[in-house]
C-alpha cells in the first residue's frame, strides 16, 4: 500500500530540539509531504500542542536526555490522537513504551544496526583498555611517577574466550573482530537460534556456561524485562576469577554495587563500562574510583557516522510509513494492520 501525499494537508512530523546530525532534517525538510517541527524540550504547552497535532515522532532512545513528560508513555499516546508513529533514535527504545502504542495502534521503529560499528569499536577500546593498562600508564605519565615499564605491565587477549551476551547487529560485529585477534567466541543469545548464531561467528552456550567458561564477557543485549539485574551478584560471582567484564548495552543490565563489590574482593580483574544506571554517573562513584576500571559516558555509538547514519535511518523509515511503506525496522509488526487504517483515516491538520 502506498499513501499518496496530500499537499495540502502535509504530515507534520515532531521532533524535540536535542542534538540530532543535521541529515534528520535535511531529508524531511526535502519531502513535500511533511512537515516538520522542532519542539522545546523543556517546554511546556507548545510543545504538548505541537506533539498532540504530530503524525509522526522522532524521540532520542537515551531516558536521560529526553524529559519524562516527552517520552512516549501511555499518557503521551493519550494526549496525541493523531500520532501514527514514532522513531527512537537509536538501537535502543528505551524512551517508548512498545506495547502501549501497539494499544494505541501506533507503529515504532528503532535504528537498530546504523551504529554498530560503533559500538563495536567501543568494546574493545575498553577491552584494550584494560588489558594494556592504557589509563594507568596515562595517569603515571601524567603525573611524572612513570619509572618502571614492567609496573605497569598488561596482557595478550589473543587465545582468549570472548563471551557475548547477545549477538544481533552489534554483536556480530563484534564477533567478527574478535576472530582478528585471535579469540575464541561464544555467545548466548535466546532471541535467535543455534544455528543463527553459529551463522554470526560463534558457538552457541546457556548462559551459565558461558559465565563458566569466557575469560571476557561482553553485553549486547537489550534493556528489557527479562534482562534487567541479569547480572547480579550471583552471575559475577559465578564468572571465572580474573574474568574481564564489558558493557555498551544499557544501564540496569547489571547491578553497580555487585560489580562493584566483585572487583574490591579481586574476584574480577576489570571492567570497561559505557553505560551506567544514572547518566552521567556521580563523580563519587565506586566504580569511577577504580584503576581496573574503563569508563566512557555512554558514547559508544555517538560518532559522527554513527549519528549520521541513524539520522538518515529514522528520517528513511518515517517517510516509509507515512507512503504506507512497511519500514525495515519495525518493532511492533503486529499493529501494521491498524496502522494502515488509521493512516488512510488520518484527520487533516488545521
Amino acid at each position: 500500500m502506498t499513501v499518496p501525499a496530500d499537499s495540502r494537508h502535509p504530515f507534520r512530523v515532531a521532533r524535540l530540539d536535542l542534538w540530532i546530525d543535521p541529515a534528520f532534517d535535511d531529508a524531511i525538510g526535502r519531502n513535500a509531504a511533511l512537515d516538520l517541527q522542532v519542539l522545546p524540550a523543556h517546554g511546556d504547552a507548545v510543545t504538548a500542542a505541537g506533539l498532540a497535532r504530530a503524525h509522526a515522532y522522532h524521540v532520542s532512545a537515551a531516558k536521560d536526555e529526553v524529559p519524562a513528560r516527552w517520552q512516549v508513555s501511555a499518557d503521551l499516546l493519550a494526549q496525541c490522537p493523531q500520532l501514527l508513529c514514532v522513531s527512537s533514535g537509536g538501537a535502543g527504545y528505551d524512551t517508548v513504551d512498545v506495547a502501549a502504542c501497539t494499544r494505541a495502534g501506533v507503529a515504532v521503529v528503532n535504528q537498530a544496526g546504523a551504529n554498530a560499528a560503533s559500538v563495536a569499536e567501543m568494546t574493545f577500546a575498553l577491552l584494550l583498555s584494560l588489558v594494556k593498562r592504557l589509563g594507568e600508564s596515562e595517569a603515571a605519565l601524567r603525573a611524572g611517577t612513570a619509572v618502571s615499564r614492567e609496573a605497569l605491565m598488561g596482557h595478550e587477549i589473543e587465545g582468549r574466550v570472548l563471551g557475548l551476551v547477545g549477538i544481533g547487529e552489534i554483536g556480530r560485529k563484534v564477533a567478527r573482530i574478535a576472530a582478528g585477534f585471535g579469540l575464541k567466541v561464544i555467545a548466548y543469545d535466546p532471541l535467535i537460534t543455534a544455528a543463527q548464531i553459529a551463522e554470526r561467528g560463534a558457538e552457541p552456550v546457556a548462559f551459565d556456561d558461558l559465565l563458566d567458561q569466557a575469560d571476557i564477557v561482553s553485553l549486547h543485549c537489550p534493556l528489557d524485562a527479562g534482562t534487567r539485574g541479569m547480572f547480579d551478584a550471583a552471575a559475577f560471582r559465578r564468572m571465572k576469577r580474573g574474568a574481564l567484564f564489558i558493557s555498551t548495552a544499557r544501564g540496569g543490565i547489571h547491578d553497580e554495587d555487585a560489580l562493584l563489590a566483585a572487583l574490591q574482593a579481586g574476584h574480577l580483574a576489570g571492567a570497561g563500562l559505557d553505560v551506567w544506571q544514572v547518566e552521567p554517573p556521580p563523580p563519587g562513584s565506586g566504580l569511577l574510583q577504580r584503576p581496573d576500571v574503563a569508563a566512557a559516558f555512554h558514547t559508544g555509538g555517538v560518532t559522527h557516522e554513527g549519528r549520521r547514519k541513524v539520522a538518515q535511518g529514522s528520517a528513511a523509515q518515517i517517510m516509509d510509513m507515512l507512503a504506507g511503506r512497511k519500514p525495515a525496522r519495525l518493532l511492533n509488526p503486529e499493529v501494521w494492520p491498524r496502522f494502515l487504517e488509521r493512516l488512510a483515516d488520518r484527520s487533516p491538520l488545521v
